[in-house]
């Protein structure tokens, strides 16, 4: 039985306050999340159960094709994520990435 080749995602960072390093651990960890799930909560979960795992609590991942969001991070607004109601949430510093990988969209950031 042939054994399906996976084509490899290029990741497409549209905003970042994040470390290189911790860059590189997010695209990383959602690579092997579309490997493991088809269905985007459950890549969502793996996602953000890594994070809070590996850098404590507590993390949020949204993933998906479509999707709006609005979040507050800092003191940066990034409105122009769309409009998705987080903005009561403050988020931490250096904690925030937003990008694609493949045709799917990842917003993983992690509040206090």
């Amino acid at each position: 039985m042939a054994t399906e080749k996976r084509e490899k995602l290029e990741a497409q960072i549209k905003s970042v306050d994040m470390s290189e390093d911790m860059q590189q651990e997010a695209i990383e960890v959602a690579t092997e999340a579309m490997e493991k799930y088809h269905i985007e909560k459950d890549i969502a979960q793996f996602i953000k159960k890594e994070f809070d795992s590996r850098k404590g609590a507590t993390w949020h991942c949204i993933v998906g094709r479509n999707f709006g969001s609005f979040v507050t991070h800092g003191m940066l607004s990034l409105g122009r994520l769309k409009c998705f109601g987080l903005a009561d949430s403050q988020t931490e510093t250096k904690h925030f990435i937003y990008f694609y990988l493949g045709h799917c969209a990842i917003l993983l950031f992690k509040t206090q």
